[in-house]
């Protein structure tokens, strides 16, 4: 069908006018189809669950599903090479985690540049760890540990939930900083390390309270400290590494990025969209379940977080020369 020279002209003006829409106009248009969310980790995992409820918030805010994707596998590696395979369009997202920052250095090549290939998009939370031990150590402050561990060098066993992840990396953290010398043994995860923590196989580990807080409540394992900044409202009588320790300080966390080349708007939307679910009762309900704490950041502030973990890290790993498994 043939249309009418007036209207033809008014409909190709409009589509003219098109690419010059405003950004805002851009922005509010983002997204019209479902948006993929790409995580590293299994279904099931405190990742897992932190990306479902801010999937979830995202839904319902933005008005198309988001869709979390698990691709576990090298430490997250996987998960980011999956999403940097995918157009630059907003409609694919990453969950970046601490241990990312870890692989920066852990691995010694990468198909990717952490800090220059992606850009950050917000903070979403942040995991809380806590340095526990068997209950029969006779150690009951970091102070006391500290002396029995220069005491008996090498003799006591340190537990993590993988060579390389950060539960190890906190604990060669805390020899540097102390100068204590400890054994570690590596496990493949939190609950076979706690296992053996709670039997006495191993006396100390450095593990987010996901993994470990119901343990501590039961009185299995004993939280010396925690390794946060300050003192936490779940232990609120468990005092920090840091009191004992200046600057020691370890927590996990996630956020989100996207590839480079995704549009300002679209970044500016979604940082807008998480940090207003991360601000909602709700959710902030929800994350507090899920033993974590809400990380709201600006891109700019989430950029600097990664860039400043990476650093931190390398150095650790430099220093000790740890390989993976």
């Amino acid at each position: 069908m043939k249309l009418p020279r007036r209207q033809f002209l008014h409909l190709a003006a409009g589509a003219a006018a098109l690419p010059f829409a405003p950004p805002i106009a851009r922005a509010q248009a983002y997204p019209t189809r479902p948006v993929r969310l790409i995580i590293g980790f299994p279904p099931g995992s405190a990742s897992d669950i932190l990306a479902r409820i801010i999937g979830q918030w995202l839904t319902e805010r933005m008005g198309q599903p988001v869709i979390v994707e698990a691709r576990p596998g090298a430490g997250g590696n996987i998960a980011i090479q999956t999403g940097l395979s995918a157009p630059p369009d907003g409609y694919t997202v990453m969950q970046i985690a601490a241990s990312n920052s870890v692989n920066a250095t852990l691995f010694e090549s990468l198909p990717f540049d952490l800090l220059h290939d992606l850009t950050p998009v917000a903070g979403l939370a942040s995991f809380p760890f806590a340095m526990n031990v068997n209950p029969a150590l006779p150690a009951k402050t970091v102070a006391e540990f500290i002396a029995l561990a220069k005491a008996s060098p090498g003799k006591i066993s340190m537990a993590s939930f993988g060579s390389g992840s950060t539960s190890h990396l906190a604990g060669e953290l805390f020899k540097i900083m102390s100068g204590v010398n400890m054994t570690h043994v590596p496990y493949r995860g939190s609950p076979p390390a706690n296992v053996d923590l709670m039997s006495g196989q191993v006396q100390v580990m450095f593990d987010t309270l996901v993994g470990s807080l119901p343990h501590i409540r039961s009185g299995t394992i004993r939280a010396l400290a925690v390794a946060s900044s300050s003192r936490l409202d779940v232990l609120p009588d468990v005092p920090t590494v840091a009191d004992t320790v200046p600057g020691f300080e370890v927590s996990g966390w996630n956020g989100i990025a996207v590839r480079k080349g995704v549009s300002a708007e679209i970044v500016e939307r979604l940082n807008a969209e998480i940090n207003a679910g991360l601000a909602n009762p709700t959710v902030k309900a929800r994350i507090a379940q899920a033993t974590a704490l809400p990380l709201q950041l600006s891109p700019g502030q989430f950029g600097a977080h990664m860039a400043a973990e990476t650093e931190k890290w390398g150095k650790v790993i430099r220093s000790v020369n740890i390989k993976p498994d």
